[in-house]
C-alpha cells in the first residue's frame, strides 16, 4: 500500500473490511443456494450472490482508486472462514425447512452487519468529503436493506413451514386453545 494520508488510510481500512465480508458471503451464499429447495427463495439468493460479487468488484475498484491494496489477504481469510462454516450449515436442524430457516436467520444477521458497515462507511466518507465513496456505500447499503427485508419475510414463512412440518396438527390446534382460554361472562343478575 502506498503512503496514504489519514483520511484515505481510514477509508481503505473500512472498504477492505467490507470487501472481506462480501467475499466471505459469496462462499456462504453459494452453500445456502445448494441447500435451498424453495424456488423463490433460491432465485433471490442467486440474485443476491450476483449483487454480492458486484459489490466486491466495486469495492476493489474504489480501494485501488484511493491507493489501497492488500485486500487479497482478506479475501483468502474470508473464503477460508466461509469454507469452514459450510459443512456446519449442512447439518443444521432436523428437517429441510428448519435448515433453510437457520440459513435465513444467518443471512439476516449478515445483512444487518453489512448494513451497519456500509452506514459507517457512508457516514465517514461524507464527513471527510469523499462523495464517491459515500455514494458507493449508500447504494450497496440499499441493496443489503432490500435483501434483509426479503429475508424477514422468508423467516416468517419458513418458521410457519417448520411448525407445519414438525408439529402434528392436533398439537398445533391444542396449543392455540390452551394459549387463549375463553373468558366466561358473569351471569346476569335478575332485577327485583
Amino acid at each position: 500500500m502506498a503512503d496514504l494520508n489519514e483520511r484515505d488510510a481510514k477509508l481503505v481500512q473500512y472498504l477492505n473490511e467490507a470487501y472481506g465480508k462480501e467475499k466471505e458471503l459469496e462462499t456462504a451464499l453459494a452453500a445456502h443456494i445448494a441447500m435451498t429447495t424453495k424456488a423463490p427463495y433460491k432465485k433471490r439468493l442467486k440474485e443476491h450472490l450476483r449483487e454480492t460479487k458486484g459489490h466486491a468488484k466495486q469495492l476493489e475498484r474504489r480501494i485501488k482508486k484511493l491507493g489501497g491494496g492488500g485486500h487479497a489477504i482478506q479475501s483468502i481469510v474470508a473464503k477460508a472462514t466461509a469454507a469452514a462454516k459450510g459443512p456446519i450449515h449442512m447439518i443444521r436442524g432436523n428437517g429441510e425447512q428448519e435448515k433453510m430457516l437457520k440459513n435465513a436467520k444467518t443471512e439476516y444477521f449478515n445483512e444487518h452487519e453489512e448494513i451497519a458497515t456500509y452506514l459507517a462507511i457512508e457516514t465517514f466518507a461524507a464527513k471527510v468529503n469523499d462523495k464517491e465513496t459515500a455514494k458507493l456505500a449508500r447504494d450497496i447499503r440499499r441493496d443489503e436493506e432490500r435483501m434483509a427485508k426479503f429475508l424477514a419475510g422468508q423467516i416468517k414463512s419458513l418458521t410457519n413451514a417448520v411448525a407445519t412440518e414438525e408439529v402434528p396438527a392436533a398439537q398445533r390446534r391444542a396449543a392455540s386453545k390452551k394459549a387463549a382460554p375463553r373468558k366466561r361472562r358473569p351471569a346476569k343478575r335478575k332485577s327485583r
